[in-house]
């Protein structure tokens, strides 16, 4: 079999096309606020001398939207000329706004509407959703009118974690629920002849994510649609076990001929992602070959893959990328990695941390923490840090660390603690969906958290 990547018609963003015969775009969300134009634009030219081919930036509320203004200026006068997107959540005014300045907007269906998810079940007659349908094209139209004025692109964002109450009491937390989310807009956008629209559907569950855009593409598919796609896993952390993340999530798809546009969400400074992106993409056609040849050699549920890597990322970011598929597709449960140069201690955690990746096993304690970006309310870094110090050695438990509630209480739904950013300087926990603790001071949170999880772990031991 021969790597193909699927056909998309081509959209422009600014001074660049995705989709069609374009390569393959890397992209970045600042961390900045995006009030603060000196700092925003310095990490935008940051992450452009990279290799960032688009930049992304939180914008809150209409102050945030009219200073991408200021921005754009700034950064087009220091000679960039890279395309910056508008990242809007709650507030369909703000993306109004930001259409006249921005080469692109970013709208999430979860709440461009409908309300915040508050995992409430809702009932509808058949008449009432098709209400319901009805106020999002209301609103839609005349974004999407000021889009087409301006040549303003749109990205379609849907993330698992913050799918409406709307879509999920009427098709669950599922992959279905997570397409329809997003058909939802994008039929509305074909029924107005706008299709200037990338696509993305990110959650931080590598299995959840894949199976939803190969189902999204199966849905378009069916109803004639050719949207380019922008693929990501998102919260997938910091560290080793970021990279192996977003490699097993996001190189399944891409040795599945699927992405035209990527992003590698590491709790970092932005500027790291795009090396990592950029690798990924370097490596479609090897790990597409891997892929097949690893195939062939599955024996007794085990997969034997043999590499050739000159350093420990490059190890890491190969094999996650070569199996991954094989592995969120449950074709084999063990994995043997062989790899000249590199000790069987170092391959046999790679193996473990693909397996985990993978929703195969858990060997680890398991951890999902956003990006951040300018509605981070707290030092994410070093919160992550403190965390994983502490809990490292708790196994198997999944601990959620988010920079504010966007996706917050919904993206770390299945994970055992939360530890979610509630206003400046305040933050609240979580244990799975409930909020055990609201607005604490950041400077206490950390050691409250860990004493509940201390406490709440041996009230369970003596339950056994």
């Amino acid at each position: 079999m021969t790597y193909m990547r699927r056909k998309s018609h081509e959209i422009r963003v600014g001074n660049i096309t995705i989709g069609g015969n374009s390569p393959i775009r890397v992209q970045s969300m600042t961390n900045t606020s995006t009030m603060d134009t000196e700092a925003s634009t310095a990490q935008i030219l940051r992450i452009a001398q990279t290799g960032g081919e688009l930049v992304r930036l939180t914008t809150q509320g209409t102050r945030e939207a009219e200073n991408m203004a200021a921005i754009s200026q700034a950064v087009r006068g220091a000679g960039c000329d890279v395309p910056l997107v508008a990242d809007v959540h709650f507030n369909p005014n703000v993306a109004d706004v930001a259409a006249l300045y921005c080469e692109k907007v970013r709208i999430n269906p979860g709440n461009y509407v409908d309300a915040a998810r508050q995992f409430k079940q809702l009932e509808y007659t058949d008449e009432q959703y098709a209400q319901e349908l009805q106020k999002i094209e209301d609103r839609l139209i005349p974004f999407l009118n000021i889009c087409r004025e301006y040549g303003t692109a749109v990205r379609i964002g849907v993330n698992h974690g913050s799918l409406s109450d709307r879509i999920m009491s009427r098709y669950g937390d599922t992959p279905a629920g997570i397409v329809e989310s997003c058909m939802e807009f994008l039929r509305i956008c074909v029924r107005h002849d706008f299709l200037n629209v990338v696509i993305s559907i990110k959650a931080s569950n590598t299995v959840v994510m894949v199976q939803s855009m190969r189902l999204l593409v199966q849905e378009m598919d069916r109803e004639g649609m050719t949207f380019p796609l922008h693929l990501g896993v998102t919260e997938a952390g910091e560290g080793e076990d970021g990279r192996i993340k977003s490699a097993v999530g996001i190189g399944a798809l891409l040795t599945d001929g699927i992405g035209d546009t990527i992003r590698v969400s590491l709790s970092e400074a932005p500027e790291k992602e795009i090396p990592v992106a950029r690798q990924l993409v370097d490596m479609i056609p090897e790990c597409y070959a891997l892929r097949q040849e690893a195939l062939k050699n599955i024996k007794d549920d085990k997969v034997t893959l043999c590499l050739k890597a000159s350093t420990l990322e490059e190890l890491q970011l190969k094999a996650s990328m070569a199996v991954g598929a094989i592995f969120i597709d449950k074709k084999a449960h063990e994995l043997d990695i062989q790899a000249e140069g590199f000790a069987e201690d170092v391959l046999r955690d790679l193996s473990d941390s693909i397996l985990q990746a993978a929703r195969i096993k858990f060997v680890k304690t398991e951890y999902i923490s956003c990006p951040g970006c300018g509605r981070t309310l707290y030092d994410l870094e070093g919160t992550i840090h403190r965390i994983k110090a502490a809990t490292a050695h708790l196994k198997g438990l999944k601990i959620a660390i988010m920079g504010c509630i966007v996706n917050g209480p919904g993206e770390m739904a299945d994970a055992d603690y939360g530890y979610v950013g509630a206003a400046r300087g305040k933050v609240s926990l979580y244990k799975a969906k409930e909020c055990i603790e609201k607005n604490i001071p950041e400077e206490e949170a950390v050691e409250r958290l860990l004493r509940f999880i201390e406490e709440d772990l041996r009230e369970r031991e003596m339950e056994r």
